[in-house]
């Protein structure tokens, strides 16, 4: 079974076409924002979130190491829960992956109201035919809560929504969740 931020890929890559939009609401290394500004190409347009500068300087060298030209990116130096204050009209992918900066400050994570909040903004924001991922990270202070508290506000979605929860049930160590709504 693939991981889940290789899913994630598999899911994202049948949706997102040159031309369209996406967001990363937690842009991390860079990795995803690479990812998406790739699929959406030259006439596509990405948003990337996160608050820290490390974020960003790590993101901007995997551009760089990739040979991706970060002039579709509209990288924010902002909390993924700004995103309506800085988009508007709608987007086909939007994805979160919640923790911490890899290799950057552990004690600086994701937190539960503001990801509530980032999600809300999400739900209003995706296109029709849009699909939101959100991989929920245990390993953190908070990390269960948040992973729960995401899995309550997407379960009450109702039609045209799909929600998926995908998890390992017997990992020797706390695994990843992996949510997918699709905006049917």
């Amino acid at each position: 079974m693939p991981r889940s931020t290789e899913l994630v890929h598999l899911l994202i890559r049948r949706r997102l076409q040159p031309g369209d939009s996406a967001v990363d609401a937690t842009l991390g290394n860079g990795h995803d924002a690479v990812f998406l500004a790739q699929l959406v190409g030259e006439s596509g347009r990405v948003w990337a979130f996160d608050p820290q500068p490390a974020a960003h300087a790590a993101a901007k060298a995997e551009f760089a190491a990739q040979g991706v030209d970060p002039g579709r990116v509209t990288f924010l130096e902002a909390g993924h829960e700004t995103m309506a204050a800085h988009l508007t009209g709608s987007v086909q992918v939007i994805m979160f992956n919640l923790g911490y900066l890899p290799g950057g400050d552990k004690s600086y994570t994701t937190r539960t109201p503001t990801t509530l909040a980032a999600l809300q903004a999400a739900v209003d924001l995706l296109a029709q035919g849009g699909l939101l991922t959100v991989v929920a990270y245990p390993g953190h202070a908070g990390g269960d809560e948040e992973g729960e508290a995401v899995a309550a506000m997407l379960a009450e979605l109702t039609t045209p929504w799909k929600v998926y929860r995908y998890q390992s049930l017997n990992a020797r160590r706390p695994a990843p969740c992996l949510f997918v709504a699709e905006h049917g």
